[in-house]
């Protein structure tokens, strides 16, 4: 019989420490179902220590095993992990009811189709979707995290939170950028009147363009009146986005700020490494097209996202605020790749730690809606041959406080 859920007291509080379900699509090397869960059973670098997280990871489910497949060595590492064939198993560690305390969802990475519009159907509400129904039968919830945006399906998107509502659970969800690192370490004034941003980044649509997306709104929330919604999103491809460069399409000031923080903007020549690139030069400089969502705001507000993979290697953001004679600008730091660990992963391993044993997401998951609903508004508007796409269905509200979740240190 199916109960009506009630919303976990956290462990905390009751003095055990909180047993975690992780769903993953892919567990091997450089993968993020790799990367969040080592984290949470191994520990992190925190400040100037070593943190080792005050929960235990104790089932996973598995859906894909490549040959580099980690996880049945993790399994063997961790007398205490054990990996289950279905996820209703793996919340309920093979009994009849809810039996963890919070749930990991990463679905990202694996061999997966792509739909026409060129979006990896991963399999995020299907995971969520069995999760909910245990949650259900079982007349009690838990915390969730869901990796990156929610689903390659606005409608499953908003639906997912909603009976995150609907439940009274906590749910969190997004990548590492919005809490990463920053060079310089600042955050956009609460109230600033922004009238324009600007972010690039690297990639390609689906993967990456959340990512910028991300960036560019965890600034574009502290706004003067708080979010508002999207209220249109243009896609553009190549050669439109440079004619929409020469026709002043964003701030010039704003996209040479972007290009001046970041730390890896490739030299038009090799013999001066210095150099910045004139219009003439950027379109050589770059791997593959070069792509623009162009998105108009309900308030007004103005912002361009673009890809521009080859140009550069990270992620940056800048935003003109009223009667202010320079940009605000900022790196979203994520290191170098695989040449280095990827730590920027510990401030996101840190807030979702934060969430399962304190019940308090860092933000409002409306953040990660927005992108979500933002990012297929720009590749269906690509699908469509560029053409503006109305998006009266993001018309999402919310407000953040003063504090930025960002990581200082």
């Amino acid at each position: 019989m199916t109960q009506t859920p009630s919303t976990q007291t956290s462990s905390v509080t009751t003095g055990k420490r909180p047993r975690v379900a992780g769903l993953i699509s892919e567990y091997r090397r450089y993968s993020h179902g790799q990367n969040i869960i080592d984290r949470l059973m191994g520990g992190y670098g925190w400040e100037s220590e070593w943190h080792y997280p005050e929960l235990d990871v104790v089932s996973l489910y598995v859906d894909q095993f490549p040959e580099s497949d980690l996880s049945r060595e993790r399994e063997q590492r961790h007398p205490d992990l054990h990996i289950y064939p279905t996820i209703a198993e793996a919340l309920t560690l093979g009994g009849s009811e809810l039996a963890v305390d919070g749930v990991v969802l990463i679905a990202e990475h694996g061999d997966y189709p792509l739909n026409e519009k060129g979006q990896m159907l991963y399999p995020r509400y299907d995971f969520f979707q069995q999760t909910v129904e245990v949650f259900r039968a079982s007349g009690r919830t838990v915390p969730v995290f869901c990796d990156k945006h929610l689903s390659y399906n606005y409608d499953w998107a908003r639906e997912m939170v909603e009976t995150a509502k609907e439940l009274g659970f906590p749910f969190m969800a997004g990548s590492s950028l919005p809490v990463a690192r920053r060079v310089p370490s600042i955050d956009l004034p609460l109230g600033s009147e922004a009238e324009e941003v600007v972010g690039i980044g690297v990639g390609s649509i689906d993967s990456y363009d959340i990512h910028a997306l991300e960036a560019m709104q965890c600034l574009a929330e502290r706004r003067q009146g708080g979010e508002t919604g999207v209220k249109s999103v243009r896609g553009l491809r190549g050669d439109s986005v440079w004619q929409a460069m020469d026709e002043g399409a964003w701030d010039p000031a704003l996209f040479e700020a972007c290009l001046c923080r970041s730390l890896s903007l490739k030299p038009a020549d090799e013999t001066h490494r210095h150099t910045y690139p004139t219009r003439e030069e950027l379109p050589g400089l770059l791997g593959r097209d070069a792509i623009a969502y162009q998105i108009e705001y309900l308030d007004g507000l103005r912002a361009t996202m673009l890809l521009m993979e080859g140009l550069k290697q990270d992620i940056t953001a800048a935003v003109r605020i009223k009667n202010q004679p320079d940009p605000f600008s900022v790196l979203f730091y994520l290191g170098a790749g695989h040449h280095m660990q990827p730590n920027f992963f510990n401030p996101l391993s840190h807030h979702i730690e934060n969430l399962i044993c304190k019940g308090q997401p860092p933000f409002p998951v409306e953040r990660t809606l927005l992108t979500t609903g933002t990012a297929h508004a720009g590749i269906d508007s690509l699908h469509l041959g560029e053409q503006l796409v109305d998006t009266p269905h993001l018309d999402i509200t919310y407000q953040v406080d003063e504090t930025s979740t960002f990581r200082r240190t």
